[in-house]
């Protein structure tokens, strides 16, 4: 089972997860731009962050044998904070990098007026860099959220084609097959989405458009949870080629759409251990 993972907050886990996420196989993932955890407090603290993405995080999934992607965006939390909102001049510098490969994540956390700003030029930005968005709905007042974000799409310009809805559930999945963009689930051990939940959605809807991701962030998550979907996909009668579909043709075909897109990575080697980025390495002790 190939396996690409297109949404990931690996900045928030472990080496040993990206072992185990090889393991599972996972070849692949997309790691979108997200909050700190706590109040960022000037625009250089993404600058540092945004470089993570594009340097040392694809060294360290590359030494998993991983190929490592991101999206950029200032995120809906963060958008409501004054101190962070001037990063969305110094985007277009960054959405011009090779492993960029959408802007995102982009959309509502509390649906504010300066989360509506935020939302409509950062989509005006995928439209001048010809990139996807991966969009984000809030988790609360789910389908009031999305009814919200459509609006905000339609006159954005931006074909639905190029865009996913994320963190979608049965309360928001007829609204957003409807609306022509890409359907994404969130998988969670306690919250959002369950792979039982998501079998019944794939049983009604089927595998087309359909991105399945773990998330992963700072919370109770799974980094395995795309594997748990596989595998609960096969128990429930779905094929091979279903499974393909959903966890490895799909996500490359949305973000194929950026042209920038590389899924495969050779297998890390004993040189390949010995690497380092910008002079460090992922070795400690006598390694």
């Amino acid at each position: 089972m190939r396996i690409f993972d297109p949404h990931i907050h690996m900045t928030s886990r472990t080496t040993d997860d990206y072992s185990a996420m090889y393991e599972a196989g996972v070849r692949a993932l997309v790691e979108p731009s997200f909050w700190l955890g706590q109040p960022r407090t000037s625009p250089a603290s993404f600058f540092d962050y945004f470089d993570s993405l594009l340097g040392w995080e694809p060294f360290r999934a590359a030494q998993h044998g991983i190929a490592h992607h991101c999206t950029l965006a200032l995120n809906p939390k963060e958008a409501n904070d004054p101190r962070c909102t001037p990063v969305l001049d110094a985007l277009p510098r960054y959405l011009l990098k090779d492993n960029v490969v959408a802007v995102g994540e982009v959309g509502y956390d509390s649906m504010t007026p300066a989360e509506d700003t935020a939302l409509a030029a950062q989509l005006q930005l995928a439209l001048d860099h010809d990139l996807p968005a991966l969009v984000h709905t809030p988790h609360r007042d789910k389908a009031a959220g999305l009814t919200r974000t459509l609006d905000v799409l339609r006159s954005s310009g931006l074909p639905p084609e190029r865009v996913v809805l994320d963190h979608l559930n049965e309360t928001t999945l007829g609204a957003a097959t409807d609306s022509g963009c890409w359907l994404g689930f969130s998988i969670y051990p306690d919250t959002k989405m369950d792979t039982d939940r998501m079998i019944r959605i794939l049983r009604v809807h089927g595998t087309e458009r359909v991105l399945v991701n773990s998330a992963a962030d700072w919370g109770r998550s799974d980094p395995l949870k795309t594997r748990h979907v596989g595998d609960a996909m096969l128990a429930a009668g779905f094929t091979d080629d279903d499974v393909d579909q959903v966890l490895w043709r799909n996500p490359v075909a949305f973000y194929g759409q950026s042209g920038r897109l590389r899924p495969g990575i050779p297998a890390p080697t004993a040189a390949d251990a010995a690497a380092t980025h910008e002079g460090n390495s992922i070795l400690r002790g006598g390694e």
